[in-house]
């Protein structure tokens, strides 16, 4: 299954499945033109390639071009996208285009500027499963396009013991045990924490991973002092540029942060048709 495809054609369904009232009324004849999308201000790229194909999807014959690639800076005015078509695939196609770079490249810009911020380069910055519903794998694709990287990328792929695991199992210790008993050795195990008492539970059941969520400075630069390397160490929770470098500072391994996607503001773009 191409689950990109799906996602976009989706995304042409939910705006033109039924029709362009507007564009099927004013074009008599199915012409040719030209498509330009043109940066409104500066910002890192990410979407081009969900771009074209929307175009491609709609018009198997046009002809799209981008001398820019997910991860380049564009400076405000620039030229980022040409797309040769009928018209009415232009037309058809154009805010869905303008729907997935706008918001694909707001959050590799926002993405770049935590990476930009972060002082500490033995400190890893990762995106979380705060997405868009139906868009996580293209949003996580756009972190990376930003510079930082990706957590796991569903529920699948990676073990995670939260606290409403911890109160069905009724310990940490009895859920890591049991996560032990039934997935691969392959598989490394995470436990999300709160507490010194917990941070302490963690270690002792074998939790490779620990995460630190919503603990302050002190707590968390005690709780790296108290794993000592035993496990890796991520901190969650109230990231932001102001408070990135003072959790990195704590010793930390890896830095989760949901605002990358769930905060990123759509950049602003247009597109022009000649025909």
């Amino acid at each position: 299954m191409n689950t990109i495809d799906n996602i976009i054609k989706l995304a042409l369904f939910e705006d033109s499945g039924l029709g362009d009232i507007t564009t099927e009324s004013i074009l008599s004849q199915n012409l040719k033109g030209k498509g330009v999308i043109v940066a409104k201000e500066s910002f890192i790229l990410s979407g081009i390639e969900v771009a074209k194909k929307v175009f491609q999807l709609l018009d198997p014959l046009c002809k799209p071009f981008s001398s820019f690639c997910d991860g380049d800076y564009i400076k405000d005015g620039k030229t980022v996208f040409k797309i040769e078509s009928d018209l009415l695939s232009l037309l058809k196609g154009e805010r869905v285009a303008l729907n997935f770079l706008q918001r694909l490249s707001g959050i590799a810009t926002l993405t770049r500027s935590f990476v930009d911020e972060l002082k500490f380069e033995n400190v890893r910055l990762t995106d979380t499963r705060k997405t868009t519903p139906g868009l996580r794998s293209l949003e996580k694709e756009a972190v990376r396009a930003g510079g930082a990287y990706n957590h796991r990328m569903s529920l699948y792929d990676g073990i995670l013991i939260k606290d409403n695991h911890i109160a069905v199992a009724g310990s940490i210790k009895k859920a890591v045990r049991a996560v032990k008993l039934r997935t691969s050795h392959l598989m490394k195990i995470e436990v999300e924490v709160t507490t010194q008492d917990e941070v302490m539970e963690a270690v002792e059941a074998g939790a490779e991973v620990i995460m630190l969520d919503n603990m302050n400075y002190d707590q968390m630069a005690a709780a790296v002092k108290y794993i000592d390397k035993k496990a890796i160490v991520e901190a969650s929770g109230n990231v932001s540029l102001k408070t990135l470098n003072k959790i990195a500072a704590t010793g930390v391994d890896v830095i989760s942060c949901g605002a990358l996607t769930h905060q990123a503001r759509a950049v602003d773009l247009s597109m022009r048709i000649k025909n």
